[in-house]
């Protein structure tokens, strides 16, 4: 992997951060709107790995947290965390498995949606578990799938990964 793909990464993610918090956040399909920066970050953590998924989790949250003046490290703790195992994910298994960024998407969105859930209640925000776990996850879930393939393609793409990053190997289970 050459030194410039860190850099590429850090200019997707803050494009994304930028796109979500002034253009897609404000898109209600059926209770729902997609999450273009968690589809960024998953892409950029199957990608280029756990290291670089956590890193670039936590500036997008952070990115995400100052925009909206919400309560600072609360996106941050959960874009690190999805970063870093989806990033796992990537690494432990074929990144050039058809399914992994679709499996990746659907598992992360659902625990971002649940971990933030968790974080709110625990500060003592008010917060409706009803209506974020089954009027807005639903509709949120389908169209980042929907989402997915672009998405990822495109970060692909940019990224100039046509195969694995040098020394990447895939971790095979003896047994």
């Amino acid at each position: 992997m050459s030194p410039i793909e860190p850099l590429k990464a850090a200019v997707l993610i803050f494009v994304a951060a930028i796109l979500q918090v002034t253009i897609f956040s404000q898109i209600n399909i059926l209770g729902g709107y997609p999450d273009v920066l968690l589809l960024t970050l998953v892409a950029i953590a199957l990608l280029l790995g756990s290291v670089y998924g956590a890193a670039a989790g936590f500036f997008a949250g952070l990115l995400v947290d100052t925009a909206n003046l919400g309560t600072l490290g609360v996106t941050s703790l959960l874009l690190t965390i999805a970063g870093y195992w989806i990033g796992r994910y990537g690494e432990t298994t074929g990144r050039d498995r058809v399914h992994a960024p679709f499996v990746s998407i659907a598992v992360a969105t659902v625990l971002v949606q649940f971990g933030a859930l968790v974080l709110h209640y625990l500060l003592g925000d008010v917060v409706s578990a009803r209506r974020v776990l089954l009027e807005a996850l639903p509709p949120k879930v389908a169209l980042n799938l929907l989402l997915t393939l672009p998405v990822y393609a495109l970060t692909r793409r940019l990224l100039s990964l046509a195969t694995a990053p040098e020394g990447a190997t895939e971790v095979r289970l003896l047994g």
